[in-house]
Parts: C-alpha cells; structure tokens; sequence
C-alpha cells in the first residue's frame, strides 16, 4: 500500500514531542484547496519554495563576495541550502517537526536583495518614506503576493505556520517583524530552529569563504579567535597533520558540529525547564527556547566581530559591494523618473500600492548580473 499523507501525520503523532508543530494540526492556508494526497502540508510547502522563481534566482545573489567573484564561494541559494540542512538536524534531534523548519530556512532569504546586506540598507533609506524595505518581510511578500502562477491566488499560499516563521525570522543582522494574526510572543521550535541554523552558517561558512579567499589566515584566526583555537587544537589532536583543503574542511565542520551540539543541549534543558507540552505553549513564551548557552554565545560574539573587522569590512569585499550598491541607486531613481521600463506587473502592482513599492519589488527581485547588466544598459558605465 502506498504511502498516503494520513499515514505520514501518524508517523509524526507517533515520533514526535508533544510540543512539536503537527502538519495534521495546522492553521491552513489564506485560500482554501484541496490537501496532497502524498505529502504533507509543509511538504508541499517546501516543494512549492523550491519550485519559486524567486528561489531559483538566489543563485545570483551574493552572500559575502560580489556574485561570479570566486567559482567555490557562497553564493544566497548555497547559504540557504546550507541553512536548510542544518535545521533538519537539529529538529530531528529535538524531536520536532524537520519539514517545517526545513521549508522555513528555504524561504527565509527569497526576498533578499542584489548584493547582500548593503543592497538591502540601500533600499530601506530609499524607501524610507514609503514603509522602508527589509527582506524579512519581502520574503513574506513574495510567497503571500508577488509570485505569479497559480489561477485562483497570488503567491504560494503557504500554510500559517511557515508564514509565521518568515515573519518572526531575525538573526544578528535582522529584526522580528509583527503582523497582525501573527502576534504570539514567539514562534514555533521548528521556527526559531530554523533562525538559530542561519546564524549557524554565517559564522562558520562565512569564515570559510573568507579562508578560500585569502583574506583570513588561520594563522591570525588561532591567535585572535577562542572557537578556532579550539578547533585548531582538537583537529590535529585527533589526525595529526593535514592537506590544507582537507585541514579547513574538518576545521570548519569541528565549528558546525559544536554549534549544533551546543544548541541541542541548551535547548533540549530550557524546554525541559519551562515543561511546554504543546506547540502553542511554546508561542507563550516571552523568550525564544531555541538558543545557544552563554559560554558559546560569547565566542560566537568573538567570531563575528572578528568576520566583521577582518571580512566584511575588508576593502576587496566592501568597495566593490558598495559600488555595486550605488547602481542600485541609480536604477532606482532611474525608474523612479522613468516608470514605463519595469514591466506590466509592476505596473499594476504600482496602481494599488504606489511606484516607489512596485519599483522597490522589482529591484529587491533582480539578481546582481541583472542588475550590473541593467545599469550598463542604460548608463553604458560599468562600475564593478
């Protein structure tokens, strides 16, 4: 007999804790449709974010380094990938529901703009008389409104859990947004889960972009950084002498594995403490379960100053980020004058909500390439 969906909301009634999110137990959906036959709801929602143009475009978005700077740096679609799989790990070790934290860090980043952070402080001050931009609630926007392809809605009609975690999403660079129907005091475990894999991946990928760059050295990294140190110090410990590709590798999982492991623990001890029984009583919590302990917290603030002194700030990474971004001013106040150029749908979208938004949609979308190739069409200068 196959598989059904009533078959897999049993497995998880019988595998996980009771304060997991059930698939069986969601709030729905904004518009009413038929449930899969073979999936669950959140993995029907995850199959419909990966199938998104907007996901698909996170390819050529940059991370750290200018996108098509280096053949094996990051790119926004690898970093979300990486996110995705290190949600999964920890919601199945703390027993909860892996499809839901794994859809949420699939879409967390698909309203980031071209060009990083930068790209996304440019836009918020030109938008800043007309609600601002913050790619947060951008993410929300495209799978509530933006993305075109289904006859009887907008967007993907994400079920109200996955909704909730885009909405709640923040890590260091970010700030939790509030929406009305979503105002719990916080979100789901496999929410918050899927927020504490994303600050995961930016300290340890980061630094490992930062190494295959040349811009770190793991020289200064043991002298100045505890968590390498301690890396550094246990990898040779446990196999001796190794190819540099192979040393960063098992350097940089040591850190990945730490960060879960410490994760896991901190939090299986909170829930324990506070004795939630449900996914709602998580939701009363005034604080996030979800959470590193203090001694890790404090290395991490090391690593991130020190990514931020020494990589994100480092000239080769901010000049031509910065340069890039004055592009994306230029085009903005480009079709601000010029409205005729972005398109139909944005068109219509500026009747309802003003150009400034529709313009700001339709440059949030874009991928760098698209961008540089834009600017120099229309400005014949090539900035980058």
């Amino acid at each position: 007999m196959p598989c059904t969906r009533v078959d897999l909301e049993q497995r998880e009634k019988n595998v996980l804790a009771s304060y997991a999110q059930l698939s069986a137990e969601t709030r729905g959906r904004a518009h009413r449709e038929e449930p899969p036959e073979w999936r669950t709801h959140y993995q029907r929602d995850r199959d419909r974010v990966i199938h998104s143009r907007a996901f698909r475009r996170l390819e050529y978005k940059t991370q750290v380094f200018l996108n098509g700077t280096g053949d094996h740096l990051r790119t926004r679609l690898t970093h979300t990938m990486e996110v995705a799989a290190i949600s999964r790990n920890i919601a199945r070790a703390l027993q909860i529901n892996e499809d839901l934290s794994e859809t949420i860090a699939l879409a967390h980043d698909l309203g980031h703009s071209p060009f990083g952070h930068k790209g996304e402080h440019i836009l918020d001050k030109l938008m800043k008389k007309h609600g601002g931009f913050e790619h947060n609630r951008q993410s929300l926007r495209i799978v509530e409104s933006l993305e075109q392809k289904y006859p009887r809605f907008t967007g993907l009609n994400l079920s109200w859990e996955v909704r909730e975690g885009l909405i709640k999403h923040f890590t260091a660079y970010d700030h939790p947004s509030r929406r009305k129907g979503f105002d719990a005091k916080s979100s789901s475990l496999e929410a918050q889960v899927a927020n504490l894999a994303d600050e995961i991946t930016y300290y340890s990928h980061d630094l490992d972009d930062g190494l295959e760059s040349g811009l770190l050295s793991e020289k200064k990294l043991v002298r100045d950084v505890e968590l390498w140190h301690e890396a550094t110090r246990l990898v040779k410990k446990q196999y001796g002498a190794l190819p540099d590709e192979s040393r960063r590798y098992f350097l940089i999982r040591y850190l990945i594995d730490g960060q879960v492991r410490d994760v896991v623990e901190t939090t299986e001890a909170r829930i324990k403490s506070v004795g939630v029984k449900s996914a709602d009583e998580v939701r009363l919590q005034p604080k996030a379960l979800v959470q590193y302990s203090e001694t890790r917290r404090t290395k991490n603030l090391e690593l991130r100053e020190y990514l931020y002194q020494n990589l994100y700030y480092n000239p080769v990474v901010h000049e031509p980020n910065m340069r890039a971004v004055r592009m994306l001013e230029e085009l903005f106040r480009y079709y601000l004058e010029h409205p005729e150029l972005i398109g139909t749908r944005a068109k219509k979208r500026a009747r309802k909500e003003g150009w400034p938004r529709a313009i700001c949609d339709y440059i949030s979308g874009m991928t760098d390439r698209y961008v540089i190739q834009e600017h120099h069409r229309l400005f014949g200068l090539n900035l980058i």
